[in-house]
């Protein structure tokens, strides 16, 4: 069996996990272990993430630590609930489709042909929200995406034990191991030790120097005996909210990205354009315009742009965000505080607001850290800027993406508060 995993800037992610939705009053942990006794027993690892968690065994090349890359794809399109990827990796090809907001397939292919044929099969049933597929393979209405460009890292779902009693006491069994193999090795010595000593002058230097070679030679042995490869040393957990940028900065990044991409093209008009976390994108269709006209015109008017012809009609333009100096930021206040007065804030406006907490988990293998953070989602006439000044009595604040819709002439916003 291949591995199960694919590498991002050196960085190892997890792929072909078992993917199940999860209810809200239901442990992880506890349905991660039946789940796994009830489907594959060698299935040792898990991870939850929103309303879903997913198995992995360690058989596969899995282990501990290692963050699911389908998350990472799911956290990337979150503006779809349904959709259907595939993405080039390396001389494998790893497919995830998602329904409803649930991870259906999340599979690495090591041959072109099988996984074309799946994403093929996939793609006849109806009501898919987006898909992408590479460029070579010319499937209708696919954008190509590339894997470094969506993963991240930010979904923060990592895998974990299941088990956690077994490892322990496999630990403790390798340890009382090892104390019994220097009692039998050293029980010489420790004879020796628990007989009186003679006083250092009548002691041979003849005698001493062969002891301290037999020493050495037990311990040589003992270095052959219990060689163990050194466990390398976890990285440090990396919390999300000591790297945050100034609100007022990203929020003015965004609106100058997405009125840059918004830029009037002869023929063409803008449906849509957002402000991700590294990028800003916007959707053109065609009007009476034509593809040489719009390069023409485009490579003057918005030079460093990427440009991606989504069909005949439609064209992304993706545009890379700068670079915002972060700093450490969290609310000292509980979520359930936090979520009432962010409220009361939009009552005060008139608006209505999508709230939620959710407890984001960060790990790195051995440190387990539980975030609390509230999600809001809103409609809202006002301009980034303005938006976020709703936010200037709140710590931890971080506008997670927003888009303006050409049609309604209105702005989408989500951003999440990293409470105490």
């Amino acid at each position: 069996m291949t591995h199960q995993y694919i590498t991002v800037d050196r960085k190892r992610y997890a792929v072909g996990l078992f993917w199940q939705p999860l209810s809200a009053d239901t442990p992880a942990r506890n349905y991660a272990r039946a789940l796994a006794r009830n489907v594959d027993r060698r299935l040792n690892l898990f991870t939850p993430y929103r309303s879903m968690v997913a198995l992995g065994a360690r058989r596969d090349g899995l282990r501990a630590g290692m963050a699911a890359a389908g998350a990472e794809v799911v956290n990337a399109f979150s503006e779809f609930s349904s959709f259907l990827a595939v993405f080039a990796a390396g001389s494998d090809f790893y497919l995830v489709a998602v329904r409803n907001g649930i991870i259906l397939e999340d599979r690495l292919f090591t041959d072109v042909a099988d996984a074309r044929a799946e994403y093929v099969r996939l793609a006849q049933i109806p009501d898919w929200g987006a898909f992408f597929a590479p460029e070579s393979w010319g499937m209708p209405r696919a954008i190509e995406r590339r894997l470094d460009e969506i993963i991240t890292g930010r979904a923060r779902a990592v895998l974990h034990p299941i088990r956690v009693i077994g490892r322990n006491m496999l630990s403790l069994g390798i340890l009382m191991l090892f104390i019994l193999g220097l009692l039998y090795f050293f029980r010489g010595p420790i004879s020796q030790m628990m007989t009186p000593r003679p006083q250092v002058s009548a002691i041979n230097p003849e005698l001493a120097a062969e002891y301290k070679r037999q020493i050495e030679e037990k311990n040589k042995e003992l270095d052959a005996v219990f060689e163990i490869e050194p466990i390398p040393e976890p990285e440090p957990l990396r919390l999300p909210y000591d790297y945050l940028p100034n609100v007022a900065a990203r929020a003015d990044v965004c609106y100058r990205a997405m009125a840059f991409l918004m830029q009037p093209v002869p023929g063409w008009t803008a449906r849509s354009v957002q402000c991700g976390e590294t990028y800003a994108t916007a959707t053109l269709q065609r009007g009476y315009g034509t593809l040489d006209g719009f390069y023409a015109v485009a490579t003057d008017l918005m030079p460093g742009v990427f440009v991606s012809e989504a069909g005949e009609s439609d064209i992304v333009l993706r545009a890379a965000l700068p670079h915002l100096a972060t700093f450490a930021s969290q609310d000292e206040r509980d979520a359930d505080t936090v979520q009432r007065m962010v409220i009361s804030a939009f009552q005060s406006i008139d608006t209505p607001v999508d709230i939620e907490v959710v407890v984001d988990t960060i790990s790195n293998g051995v440190d387990t850290v539980d975030l609390s953070v509230v999600e809001v989602a809103a409609a809202s006439k006002l301009t980034p800027g303005q938006f976020m000044q709703i936010f200037d009595s709140f710590d931890g604040v971080y506008m997670t993406r927003a888009v303006w819709n050409a049609s309604t002439k209105t702005w989408n916003y989500e951003v999440i508060i990293y409470a105490k």
